[in-house]
């Protein structure tokens, strides 16, 4: 739910094989528009619905999108101060526990994933050329 004059119920979405088109947004808009009428007390108070995809540069929010996208640079920003920094820029190389492993030039360094406060991929050729392959996969079936 984000904030302001106006809340904003921003949901995002995305099929279990990554892919997530227009028309699907807009099913399940309405899929939720219809169970919000029919639950009053779900959300509180008024807001406009917003249904997307994650896009290809996407947010990291559960510790299985660590690994899920081991190989991909990301940055990530902690909470609370590491080694003097918040803001880290690397190569995901997956998860050690509940850990994130991190390649940052030639360091390797170690993350909680609780000390985590935001995360996100970033837009490479490597990345839009995995997300292209993955269109044409589901496009294919």
């Amino acid at each position: 739910m984000l904030g302001g004059k106006q809340k904003t119920l921003q949901i995002m979405a995305e099929r279990a094989d990554g892919s997530m088109s227009v028309e699907d947004c807009a099913a399940l808009s309405n899929a939720l528009s219809d169970f919000f009428e029919a639950e009053p007390d779900a959300v509180e108070g008024d807001y406009l619905l917003e249904v997307s995809s994650p896009g290809i540069d996407r947010p990291l929010t559960r510790l299985t999108d660590f690994a899920r996208w081991a190989g991909h640079e990301a940055k990530i920003e902690t909470s609370t101060m590491i080694d003097g920094r918040k803001r880290f820029r690397g190569i995901l190389k997956g998860l050690d526990g509940s850990d994130v492993v991190l390649q940052v030039g030639k360091d390797t360094i170690t993350l909680a994933f609780r000390a985590i406060a935001e995360a996100k991929l970033v837009l490479t050729d490597k990345l839009i050329d995995e997300d292209l392959k993955a269109r044409e996969a589901h496009k294919e079936h």
